[in-house]
């Protein structure tokens, strides 16, 4: 899909403990991003939720 993410505890190593997960994904976006760039980042969110909620 094009799109980088960034996976870990992102300085959140006590939400991570509250949420008992061991760690997270995080996309950032920026006034740079285009309408383009959001859209594509959606249809792979959308595609990755899918593959996990599949089995």
């Amino acid at each position: 899909h094009g799109v980088a993410i960034r996976s870990g505890h992102h300085c959140a190593q006590p939400l991570h403990r509250f949420l008992h997960v061991n760690a997270s994904a995080r996309a950032s976006l920026y006034f740079y991003n285009t309408k383009d760039e959001v859209d594509r980042f959606i249809e792979a969110l959308k595609d990755t939720v899918s593959f996990f909620t599949s089995f």
